[in-house]
């Protein structure tokens, strides 16, 4: 997570814009030359109100990694110290967490947590955080201007993990820290060995190795505003012997590249790394106080996903390297007002409304369309900074950005379906259609879960569902997430703005209409 959010925005925005145009090295002309054909296809509809979608169940994309469905926790503001972690607070168990944030983030169904950060991983020394509480050194953050306690560190989160049931993911310091820090992290956390640092982990009451699978090499390297600051050659060169290192510790392990702004960092630095690394990153901070803008990014969003999986496939055919090296989106969320458009010291406290959290579905809509190519995702943050869970001394609210993340884990499929999809769009926008679709089913065929995005702001939709070698039940549930507009928010003094309504429906088959409301997110799901 970035500090400079104009510089951000500018380079998001303008790395998108230039992504194929400003590739870089043999394969430039290539990747401009590619197009970006999506698997959702849209167009205008010339009856007024009805739109279509076809299912075809023999037209799958691919199978779903539920590890698209993870989360991020940074020390910055409120997210660790008075959010997930706040010793002596009667609402906290006796580890020092928060029983009401914990129960909060299990029904969402944490796949994954990345831990530190963010930009607070580019100046974090993990030695500062273990051993006992009352003897680990106070710090001055740099990345966040904050005082660092360091009373939640390495064996902190991997409890916190263990109790929420995700899978740790560690970002290492690239910024001030050197290689062998970083291998002695792995070793700490994974070794079985008679050495240091795996003794100490036993030491500090932690026989059991950690087992941690996922570590980041690096958090945003590119930017001014990280500690450490590299171009792409500068990062890739020292990423391969922070890889290397850690690697030689835990050859089990998988690693994740810096992935940039655009394709002048991620083909140099892929092309260095490709033999080395599982994932390249990807982070996508939007939004707009206006309707139409907003779900705009959100294609622009889809549109970024495509091309780094362009330069990907660039990459991956001068090599013989057989498992294809796929996207983690472990920074992704709503993130403008709290920058803009307020002025108190909140700590990026955002207040979300039906409109984010329309947003926010159709990332996760995106992420099952692309299932091939991203693998890995982690929205920010978990808790308090730009999060779906609020919270104060006495509990907790649930922001509107929290249902989508509950209802497609507890629905959706783990295989995606190739939806085709019609619907009129907004004026002046034609690649941004009104209803934004995916659709998922089992290994088995036995449930289609039909996730709707209605974009409208005002319109109810009515649309033809047809569906091919799938005969559903001719009734079922829907879940809807609405509320009175799209301004709608959750807040202490209101926390119910915006629900989740639990609907039954009927007449359904291989062909019926079914009407979506406006400015709502609808997940259907029908059984066989």
């Amino acid at each position: 997570m970035k500090s400079n959010e104009i510089g951000r925005r500018g380079l998001l925005k303008g790395g998108a814009a230039a992504m194929l145009g400003a590739a870089a090295g043999p394969f430039g002309s290539l990747l401009r030359s590619w197009p970006i054909v999506p698997q959702q296809q849209t167009a205008t509809v010339e009856a007024a109100g009805i739109a279509r979608i076809k299912i075809d169940f023999d037209r799958r994309i691919g199978t779903i990694d539920r590890n698209i469905y993870g989360n991020f926790t940074e020390h910055l503001g409120r997210c660790i110290y008075g959010g997930i972690y706040e010793e002596g607070s009667p609402l906290s168990d006796a580890d020092g967490f928060r029983k009401d944030v914990l129960q909060a983030a299990k029904a969402m169904h944490v796949s994954v947590l990345r831990w530190p950060g963010g930009n607070f991983s580019s100046g974090y020394n993990w030695k500062d955080g273990i051993g006992p509480k009352d003897q680990r050194p106070r710090r001055w953050d740099t990345a966040w201007q904050e005082e660092e306690s360091n009373r939640f560190g390495t064996d902190e989160f991997i409890e916190y993990c263990r109790k929420l049931g995700a899978e740790p993911y560690i970002c290492v310091n690239m910024g001030t820290g050197t290689m062998q820090e970083a291998a002695d992290w792995v070793e700490y956390c994974n070794a079985t060995t008679d050495t240091y640092w795996a003794n100490l982990r036993k030491k500090n009451g932690h026989a059991e190795p950690y087992n941690v699978k996922y570590w980041a090499l690096g958090n945003e390297v590119y930017g001014s505003w990280q500690a450490g600051h590299k171009d792409a050659v500068e990062y890739a060169a020292d990423a391969v012997e922070f890889g290397k290192m850690m690697r030689w510790v835990d050859p089990t392990i998988k690693l994740v590249a810096c992935g940039g702004p655009g394709v002048d960092w991620n083909f140099p630095v892929l092309e260095k790394l490709v033999y080395l690394v599982d994932y390249i990153s990807l982070h996508h901070y939007g939004g707009s106080l206006e309707t139409a803008k907003e779900f705009n990014d959100a294609c622009e969003f889809e549109k970024q996903v495509r091309t780094l999986d362009a330069v990907i496939t660039a990459v991956m055919s001068r090599t013989d390297k057989k498992e294809r090296v796929a996207i983690a989106v472990d920074e992704w969320n709503i993130w403008f007002r709290s920058w803009f458009h307020r002025g108190d010291n909140h700590m990026l406290e955002e207040i979300y409304n039906l409109r984010d959290a329309l947003w926010i579905a159709s990332g996760l809509n995106m992420f099952h369309r692309n299932c091939r190519t991203v693998k890995l995702a982690d929205v920010a943050q978990l808790v308090n900074v730009i999060a779906p869970i609020m919270t104060n001394d006495t509990g907790l609210v649930l922001q509107t950005t929290y249902y989508p993340l509950q209802l497609y884990t507890d629905h959706c499929g783990d295989v995606a379906l190739d939806a085709l999809v019609r619907s009129d769009a907004f004026p002046g926008l034609p690649d941004v259609p009104y209803l934004d679709v995916s659709a998922t089913t089992d290994d088995g065929n036995q449930k289609l879960t039909l996730a709707v995005v209605n974009r409208h702001p005002t319109t109810d939709i009515s649309v033809e569902i047809e569906i091919e070698g799938f005969k559903p039940q001719s009734s079922g549930n829907l879940y809807e997430i609405n509320g009175p507009s799209l301004d709608a928010a959750n807040t202490f003094a209101n926390p119910s703005q915006v629900t989740v309504r639990r609907k039954s429906y009927s007449g359904a088959g291989a062909a019926f209409r079914q009407t979506f409301a406006a400015h709502s997110v609808s997940v259907m799901t029908l059984q066989a």
